[in-house]
């Protein structure tokens, strides 16, 4: 029984979409039959392939659920007890894991203050101190984010300079990859050439929010920077028994173009929407639109009257005067008319 609106769109989160059509196909076509579980089947065998093409012929992938748990796992197996991760203060995994890192990780994290979400090496420095002093957390991994929380993009060179700084003090460096497809898009690069070419050791890759049912990836880009990986997806609960419906939908998303295609699409929908918003008068958009995110800062009673007709979260209600900055995400399934339907409801409630 189907239990909502499918026609009805909403631009709280990439999350909120469903399945790509070629990505549901996909796992049909794996089903039936029986396969070894745990990761032993010829869908997951096959992944790897398909992620060398992408990332280089030495990496490792390894399916697991969700983005927080990539982001753990990553972490975990880069870290000893005693050690701790250099990120911005805004990052995923200080402000919206719940914790995870910490509770589950056993992880320290070393936040920094960024103007716009980007780590630089100056800013890397803040935090990276106090090697072999037996009284602080030894910093030991770099973690960003492409696209970052702010919606902002490194290029290839930001993170390479990231890396070779961070190598150079005998740190590893992870990346959080959920919008690692729509970054590559909007700066018309290869995956590989923000990871692989950069110097990234281990990278979290995002397919929930690009059209998968569910899964991300750990790719493992440097051996070295990592121990008891597989290990630690067995004990964090995050190896799958029916692997192959989580590596089949990855093969469906990077066999060919699709990742491309949903990121182009997302991230010229958000650029449709920034452009149809920018004049209107009491909506400033408050940040330059890079990948597939719109922050708009707009009075808190036209947010809250333009909530009731389609979801969307408030990204910072502290501006004052009675205004709020709004966070409007695009989807690879955002249409044109979407946007038009949502730039005249906000239209109509500015004039209420």
């Amino acid at each position: 029984m189907r239990r909502h609106e499918p026609e009805i769109k909403t631009f709280a989160s990439d999350n909120y979409a469903g399945i790509h059509p070629e990505v549901l196909e996909a796992i049909a076509l794996a089903n039936g039959g029986h396969q070894i579980s745990y990761g032993d089947d010829a869908y997951t065998e096959a992944l790897q392939g398909v992620f060398r093409r992408h990332f280089g012929d030495h990496v490792e992938a390894l399916p697991v659920f969700n983005g927080t748990a990539a982001n753990v796992l990553s972490l975990r197996s880069m870290c000893a007890s005693w050690e701790a991760v250099i990120c911005p203060d805004s990052a995923h995994i200080n402000t919206d894991e719940g914790g995870a890192p910490e509770i589950t990780g056993g992880l320290k994290l070393l936040p920094v203050a960024t103007p716009d979400g980007k780590l630089t090496p100056e800013l890397i420095d803040q935090q990276a101190w106090g090697f072999g002093d037996v009284h602080r957390a030894q910093p030991r991994v770099v973690s960003i984010s492409n696209a970052t929380e702010l919606g902002t993009l490194y290029t290839p060179a930001e993170i390479k300079a990231i890396c070779d700084h961070a190598h150079e003090l005998g740190m590893f460096v992870h990346l959080d990859g959920s919008r690692l497809t729509n970054a590559a898009a909007a700066l018309d690069v290869p995956l590989r050439a923000m990871t692989t070419d950069a110097g990234v050791d281990v990278l979290s890759f995002g397919g929930t929010k690009i059209g998968l049912m569910l899964g991300e990836a750990v790719v493992v880009l440097n051996p070295s920077a990592t121990k008891g990986l597989p290990y630690l997806r067995k004990t964090g609960m995050q190896l799958a028994s029916k692997m192959r419906f989580v590596s089949v939908q990855f093969e469906a998303l990077l066999g060919g173009d699709l990742w491309l295609r949903n990121a182009r699409q997302a991230n010229g929908m958000a650029r449709r929407l920034a452009d149809a918003v920018r004049d209107l008068p009491g909506v400033r958009v408050a940040r330059e639109v890079e990948a597939n995110a719109v922050f708009a800062i707009l009075p808190g009673d036209v947010a809250d009257r333009l909530r009731k007709r389609f979801r969307f979260y408030n990204w910072n209600d502290r501006i004052g005067d009675g205004l709020v900055e709004v966070r409007w995400m695009c989807a690879f399934d955002t249409t044109e008319a979407d946007v038009d339907a949502f730039v005249a409801a906000l239209t109509q409630e500015l004039h209420a």
